[in-house]
Parts: C-alpha cells; structure tokens; sequence
C-alpha cells in the first residue's frame, strides 16, 4: 500500500508495504525524505514529529499497524514542533480535508472554441471531465467587447439603468452613487453566496463554469473581455470554486449557486484544483499563478443571473439518461431470452400501425439483438414447440414503454441545449441596438419542467426492470433456480439484490414528484413566481443514477441466469453482452459480497460498454431493410403451412441479397 503525506505544506508518496509498519515508522520515513528532498544534504536538522493527523482531523496513533487505520492511497498531515499548533477545524474543514490534490492530473492539450451558440450536452460533459480547455471564438471576443462599451457609455453619461447604477431586485429604484458601484458587485457576489448543503464535485463545478462561460460568450452580459477571460483561465487551470448544491429558486436563475463559483474567483471562500486540493482560495488562485478578478459595474450582476445550474446539471441527466436508456434495451432483450421469451411481439408491422419513433426504434433493436437468420440462438430454438401464448408485459411492451422514454430524452435534450445557448441575462445588453433592457430570461422554467418530465420517463426503466428482476428470481415465472444461485437456503443468491432494486424504484417514485409545480414568492414579493427548477435538476440526476443501478442487477441476474442454460447459446451480440459483464464479474457458484458486483457493473452501463459491445451488431443487421418486415421466433403461430412456407422463401431470398451487400462485422 501507499500513503500520501503531507509536511510542510508539501505532498509526499510513501510506499508502506503491507502496511504491517506502524505509523510512527510512517512519519519518521516521511520526515526523513522531506529533509531529504528538502535541504539536499545541507546539514540542516530534520523536522521533529509532534503528531500525526488523518486528513479529516482525527489523531492517529503512533504505535498502531498502518493497515488498521488507514486505506491504500490515504492521507495523513505531520504535524513537526516547529509548525503553529493546528487550528480547530470547522464542519466545513471536516467536511473538504479529506479532498487531497490531483497527482495523476494531466491538464488538456486539446481547446474547445465557444461562441455561446453552438455548445452540447455531449461537450459540456466532456469539457467537465477536463477533456478540453476553452478559448472563445474570435466573433464571441467582437461581440462581448462591444456590449462592454455599450456599459462604458451608459457610466459615462450616468443613466439610471437597472442593475448597472442601481441596486438589485427590491432595490430597483434605489440610485447607487458612481464612486459604490464598484463595492456594489462586491457586496452582491458576497451576499448571494448564501447557499447551503454538499459541494458541487469537481467535475459538475466544472460544467457549472464552462457553461457560465459559454453564456457570457453571447455578448448580452455586459462583462469585459478581461473578466470572462478570467473565468477562462479558472477553468483551464482547473481552479474550481466551492459551490453549495441547495439555495436556488430557479428564478432570477441560480443566484446563490453562481455567487458561490464568482466568490472563489474573487479569491475569497474555498477553491479546490489539482496541485493544491481544497483550500482558501486566493492561496489556490496564487499557486495556479492566478490573480483574483476585479469586477467593474455591471459585472457582478453578469455572473450570477442565468440558470446554469439547473441546466448544467440537466445536461449530465439528460445524457446519462440517453446512455442508460439504450442499454436498458439491450438488457430488456437479454432477459427476455433467458425467460424464454417469444419476439414475435416486436414484428415490424405491429410498430407501423402505431409509428411512435421510440416504439419503433425500440423493438427494431429488440429484434436485432433477438434469435433470428442473421444470429441464431440456440436458447430459443430449445422452446420452440412450448405451448406459451404471450409474455408478460414487461417483456412483451418494451417498445411500448422503452420507447417513449427514448422519446422523451430526445425531447429534453433539445431542449437543455436550446437552454444552454441563450443568454439568460438580466438586464440584457443590446449593443447594435444601444439599448438594455430588464426581463425574464433567467427564469427556470423550461429546464424545470422538462427535467421534471426526464425524471418520470426514465424512472420506468427501472420500474420495468424490477419486475423482470422479480420474474428472473423467481422460479415459480423463471423455471430457474430461486434466486439465481445453487444450494438455495445455504446461499441466498440475488434475494437481496432484488430488495435494492425494489427500494430504488420505490425511492425514484418520491422522487418523481415534480418540483416545478411549486412556487414561493422571494425578495419582498418582487420575485413572486419561481421555478424550483435546481431541485427538479438534482433530482432527476439522482433518478438517472437509480436507474443505472437497477439495470445493472437486471443485466447481473440476466447474465447469471444463463449459467443454468448453458451448454446452450443466445445470439452472437447478446453472446458479446455475457463477455462484457464476465470481464468484470464472475459467475456466482456461492454467496459472496455483492456490492462491488454491482457497481462493477454500473459503472459498465455509465461508460457506455454494453452498447458499443452490440452496435455494430446491430448496424449489420439493421442494413438490409427487407429483413425488417416479419419476425421469425421459434414461437411464432403462422396460420396455415402455406403461409408458414411462403414466409420461409421470403426469408431465405433476403437473407441471400443481405449477404451478397454485406460482409459480416468480425465480433
């Protein structure tokens, strides 16, 4: 194991072996490189050790094995006689002390041009993880520096306009003397940052400030060119604010939230990056060779009003939920075959006398992925002659119910990022007009209600889900083993799984309460209608992350449900699907710890693999459109040998003109 220690301000990585030493050895060998590194051999004395402290402020004994209390990659601060007794640490310190800096950061090498007009969920997500760093294009620098000097103007000629020479909501008609109106922005920054709750994580924070950037790039703020570029170089050195995920109202946009990530950029409160981890955030600023902004009129208002965290975190939604939805089909077909399921329900021409494009899209890829020409399955063909009728309609009406919740996402989506590209100002700065003009665009509303709508479409995924999860353990509906497991009783198998599954989808109902239908009137009735549209953000991000988890034991039980099928085979993709999650998680012989099982297999879903482990599969398919007419199940009832015959041929003369177009994709 390895331990991060911190002497002196500086971070060092001491391997500890098996941990088997104590930890005053652990100190001593932390010391003793420090001087090392330190006074490169100049005689000076070492550092005497006083104490020894977990991140998180606790005491650690000295004479205590490393192994029993700490973990592989923690950390710990020496505290030496010469340094200042530590002071006693705030909730707040206990809460960051454990975030330590990031060694293994690479800073990006590749830089995303914004304009304020062309952003997507799908960079904004990537512009979080630090896959790029921003520059604004050179039409955005044009139009920001000619709103600023519509601002210089309207200071040189002293008009009353709102939010620029008074002061701010209730304050409207109260006229701010020219000499305050730079205390002004200071004050409305260190008042607003009034949130509360858990911080933003660094890669949220992160979306949070791109997409700031993003909106200021329009040129209808009013910010210089010198403060934006500000944020700019924040982001790209990744100095990232403290940001309180609770206090917005979703109108006026997210004022508190975006006060909080204008704050650390003023070098006040707390700032986290790489080379330093949490700390104050001038001390992160100047390490980062940062200085903290200096805002002119106007400018604090221009940071704070828009709904960029609401939106930032319906991006994330929204794309995650487009990720999990696609493979939540994929899993939906998987165990259908294990149930011994029938595909004849998704047959082309049942979607056509009802075309909803999700519906359609759905059972096109059920039946891609299900027993057919192109990829038999000999699971299915071991049912052929069953006397089964119909399938229950978790199996038998997932176009139906898939398929409007891939409808929905594509709804949500354009509409987040018609959000994300509009200037969410107030006032807004008209420069080819010469004109400012006060109005709503921070309002929260649209975000708010189609997250709202997210967050109950894609909670039934995993309502439907739960019930094939039910019929796989079950061996009254599976004719499996209970539970999925050998020596039932001895082994209890995926019982509890399933009891999670279940309290997630009963958790994801609460959830999916609308919070835009609710309303308080703020700041003296002058706010008298507001979206609540941060909280139904955070909460269909969490009804995403819910849903993720149950497919995961769906996709866990599926794949071990076909350990008591075997010898026997599913379809080639669904083959590839197996591999995917055996590359992670072993087949269960017997009980053993589950969790990281199936987090294992969550974060599979997250990054996508069992989709890309299919598609191609399902593009071959897909190409030769006369396979799209009939489905040709092991179970199907055909009227009539004539009939029976005829769709044979049919089949046969397009399977050949498939292959004389295509060479199958190499699995």
């Amino acid at each position: 194991m390895k331990v991060y220690v911190r002497v002196k301000g500086e971070w060092l990585l001491v391997p500890c072996k098996d941990g088997k030493s104590t930890v005053r050895w652990l100190a001593d060998e932390a010391l003793r490189r420090y001087h090392l590194l330190d006074q490169q051999g100049s005689g000076k004395q070492a550092p005497q050790l006083r104490e020894v402290r977990k991140m998180r402020g606790a005491l650690l004994c000295l004479d205590d094995p490393i192994s029993d209390c700490l973990d592989d990659n923690d950390s710990i601060i020496i505290v030496t006689s010469s340094d200042k007794p530590p002071k006693p640490q705030s909730l707040e310190d206990l809460k960051f002390g454990n975030e330590i800096k990031d060694i293994n950061h690479k800073p990006a090498e590749e830089y995303l041009y914004l304009d304020g007009a062309s952003l997507s969920t799908n960079d904004l997500m990537l512009l979080g993880k630090g896959s790029y760093r921003i520059k604004l294009t050179a039409e955005a620098e044009i139009n920001v520096t000619k709103a600023r000097e519509l601002i210089d103007k309207i200071l040189q000629e002293k008009k009353v306009v709102y939010g620029i020479t008074t002061g701010f909501g209730n304050f409207a008609r109260t006229v701010i003397d020219s000499d305050q109106l730079e205390e002004l922005q200071y004050n409305l920054i260190r008042s607003h940052a009034a949130g509360v709750g858990e911080p933003l994580s660094v890669e949220k924070t992160r979306m949070l400030l791109a997409l700031r950037i993003n909106v200021l790039a329009k040129g209808y703020s009013g910010i210089s060119l010198k403060t934006l570029r500000h944020l700019i170089n924040a982001f790209n050195n990744s100095c990232l604010s403290w940001v309180p995920v609770q206090g917005s109202v979703g109108a006026s946009g997210d004022l508190a939230p975006l006060a909080h990530l204008a704050l650390g950029l003023l070098g006040e409160g707390k700032m986290w990056s790489p080379a330093t981890g949490w700390a104050d955030a001038k001390e992160v600023l100047a390490v980062n060779g940062l200085q903290p902004m200096e805002l002119g009129p106007k400018e604090g208002i221009a940071l704070i009003n828009g709904t960029q965290l609401i939106t930032s975190l319906g991006a994330e939604a929204v794309e995650r939920a487009y990720y999990i939805a696609r493979q939540a089909d994929v899993t939906a077909a998987l165990t259908l075959e294990v149930l011994k399921g029938t595909s004849r329900a998704f047959d082309s021409d049942v979607q056509l006398i009802r075309p909803h494009k999700g519906q359609i899209a759905v059972a096109r890829t059920l039946r891609a992925l299900l027993h057919s020409e192109f990829y038999p399955s000999q699971i299915a063909e071991s049912h052929r002659f069953c006397n089964r009728v119909q399938d229950a309609y978790t199996l038998r009406c997932c176009p139906q119910v898939h398929g409007i919740v891939h409808d929905t996402i594509d709804f949500v989506q354009e509409v987040i990022t018609v959000e994300m590209n509009s200037g969410t100002d107030n006032p807004i700065v008209f420069a080819d007009r010469g004109e400012i003009i006060s109005a709503g665009n921070f309002h929260g509303e649209y975000p708010a209600k189609v997250l709202d709508y997210l967050a109950i479409a894609v909670h039934e995924l995993a309502s439907m889900s739960e019930r094939r999860i039910e019929r796989l353990v079950n061996p009254a509906l599976s004719e499996l083993p209970a539970f999925l497991v050998k020596d039932g009783g001895l082994n209890s198998g995926f019982m509890l799984a399933h009891c999670t599954a279940a309290a997630l989808v009963s958790e994801n109902k609460a959830l999916c309460h609308p919070a835009s239908v609710d309303s308080l009137s703020t700041s003296a009735a002058q706010e008298d209608h507001v979206s609540m549209g941060c909280f139904a953000a955070r909460k269909a991000l969490q009804v995403v992350e819910n849903v993720e988890r149950v497919i995961a034991i769906e996709l866990l039980a599926a794949c071990q449900a076909i350990e008591f099928l075997r010898p026997l085979k599913t379809t080639l993709p669904l083959e590839e699907v197996y591999k995917v999650v055996r590359s992670r998680v072993r087949p269960w012989d017997k009980d053993r710890y589950m969790a990281p099982d199936i987090e294992a297999v969550t974060e599979l879903l997250r990054q996508d693999h069992i989709w890309v482990a299919v598609r191609h599969h399902i593009d071959y398919y897909l190409a030769p459109q006369e396979l799209e007419t009939r489905v040709f199940s092991p179970t199907a009832v055909m009227v009539g040998e004539k009939q029976r015959a005829k769709a044979h041929v049919h089949q046969e003369k397009c399977l050949i003109n498939a292959k004389k177009r295509l060479r199958p994709s190499s699995p």
